[in-house]
């Protein structure tokens, strides 16, 4: 094999290493991620059920379990990425920035790191499902998981966005929130979309986790009698949308990062 081609994938690992072992050395971090699905799943979730989900002609226990797991997956790997304005801070990315490895196996290594603590944090998603007694089959869970790699994907090069243009840590948290939360409750975590309407249903269909939620629906109810009830686009549209909004905010976040790190 190539010795650089070498060269950048033992870069890339290292630098994912790096996340997951910040994740198992943070304890009250991963904790607190394991509770966040008791708090959005358990109470908004189950207040949901109880008052609005009666009439669906399906089972919303399982609507809600897709729309969390995506959720996490979201929040995860975006929070994972924004960390590089910390590692800024610190001055780590310069000395990654004067290593001699390409740009990109930097990102792709912090979006890998990202991605596997963010199915880390699933756990909690599926503990709470357990407790509210939500039943799925294995092959369900499994079909959702096979797409969770281009799902955690999306959410990184969407990090990548916030990471290019903020320069403090504590503006990117709130910037992080603001940019998943609306995503949370317009594309469906939640709440059916079906019928949205007017200025709600433009931003949804411009929302990458519309489309990631909506691949995660497919999978998982295909072949059910809800699946037509449920799932918005035929997945081959979820896909190409979602390939062509993460090359473009990869190319677009990837750029506005390295330059601002030259310039320093």
């Amino acid at each position: 094999m190539n010795s650089r081609l070498i060269r950048e994938i033992n870069a890339t690992l290292t630098i994912a290493a790096r996340d997951v072992l910040i994740l198992l050395k943070t304890p009250s971090y991963f904790g607190f991620s394991l509770i966040m699905p008791l708090i959005f799943m358990g109470i908004l979730g189950g207040s949901l059920s109880q008052n609005m989900a009666s009439g669906l002609p399906y089972d919303y226990g399982q609507f809600l379990l897709v729309g969390m797991l995506v959720n996490m997956l979201l929040m995860g790997t975006t929070n994972g990425i924004t960390s590089l304005v910390e590692d800024r801070t610190e001055d780590f990315t310069q000395e990654l920035m004067v290593s001699p490895i390409s740009r990109y196996s930097i990102i792709i290594g912090k979006i890998f790191g990202s991605s596997f603590s963010a199915l880390l944090q699933l756990l909690g998603t599926l503990l709470t499902a357990l407790l509210m007694g939500i039943h799925y089959s294995l092959w369900q869970l499994l079909a959702v998981l096979a797409v969770s790699p281009l799902i955690c994907l999306a959410a990184g090069a969407l990090g990548m966005i916030i990471v290019a243009f903020i320069k403090d840590n504590r503006t990117a948290g709130m910037v992080q929130m603001l940019v998943v939360m609306p995503q949370m409750f317009l594309t469906g975590a939640f709440i059916p979309i079906n019928n949205s309407q007017g200025i709600l249903f433009w931003l949804s269909r411009m929302m990458p986790m519309t489309y990631c939620l909506d691949l995660a629906r497919a999978v998982f109810f295909y072949g059910a009698p809800s699946y037509a009830g449920i799932v918005l686009f035929h997945p081959a549209l979820d896909i190409l949308v979602i390939a062509a909004l993460t090359a473009a905010f990869l190319f677009i976040g990837t750029f506005f990062f390295v330059r601002s790190e030259t310039n320093r």
